[in-house]
């Protein structure tokens, strides 16, 4: 019996996706999406902490991805860990957690005119995170309008 291994992730692409054929017939890409999280320390000082997630996707996704995906566009991705282990050169284990995509979202790409600052940005988060925390749910309609 497999046991339960699912992950949402939502962030910002970092980088063009790269996209390859291993083997013909057989697509994969890989890029990365920076996650943010906002939070108060203990001096109720507020702190933010970015972790870089690797995503993979295979086949009529990797190529919907390499199309879509561009460096800042937003992203929500559903899917799998997975592992990779190898020995090195030095006959050492080495590893590499990504996320294996099922599902991605794409969110709306902004106009010229329209683009958001960083500013904006941080000011969103912190409001989807206060909602969060404040145990109140917010519709993907509104989520969407905050970004």
């Amino acid at each position: 019996m497999n046991q339960l291994n699912s992950v949402i992730v939502e962030g910002n692409v970092t980088k063009q996706p790269s996209l390859r054929e291993p083997v013909p017939g057989f697509k994969v890409a890989e890029f990365t999406i920076g996650v943010n999280r906002f939070y108060k320390d203990k001096n109720g000082e507020g702190k933010e902490e970015v972790s870089y997630i690797p995503i993979q996707t295979m086949n009529k996704l990797a190529e919907y991805a390499s199309e879509k995906c561009s460096k800042g566009r937003g992203i929500r991705v559903v899917g799998r860990l997975k592992q990779d282990r190898w020995k090195n050169s030095e006959d050492k284990w080495e590893s590499r957690m990504m996320v294996v995509a099922e599902h991605v979202e794409y969110k709306p790409k902004f106009e010229s005119k329209e683009t958001a600052t960083k500013a904006d940005t941080v000011a969103a988060m912190k409001l989807a995170e206060q909602a969060a925390s404040d145990s109140e749910i917010m519709a993907d309609s509104e989520i969407e309008a905050v970004f």
